[in-house]
């Protein structure tokens, strides 16, 4: 897709996994962690989409049995 995105990059004082500029997309991966801090994770996507990006979130799992699935995601908001 050609697109560039930045590992853990700042927006807000918040540190998103994956950042895409030219989509104003951020991507993050889900591990176990998120289980424990969901509220604060969800809040933290709560106040950067209110910046007018696009918050994708898949787990670890999803990205790992089958990466096009977040390629498939990222192609949506793209278009």
């Amino acid at each position: 897709m050609n697109l560039k995105f930045r590992r853990q990059h700042d927006i807000e004082g918040f540190i998103v996994d994956f950042y895409c500029h030219e989509i104003n997309l951020a991507v993050e991966i889900d591990g176990k962690i998120y289980e424990r801090q969901k509220d604060y994770d969800l809040l933290r996507q709560s106040l950067i989409e209110e910046k007018g990006i696009s918050f994708v979130r898949v787990t670890n799992d999803e990205v790992n049995s089958d990466v096009n699935i977040l390629l498939e995601i990222i192609k949506g908001y793209n278009q």
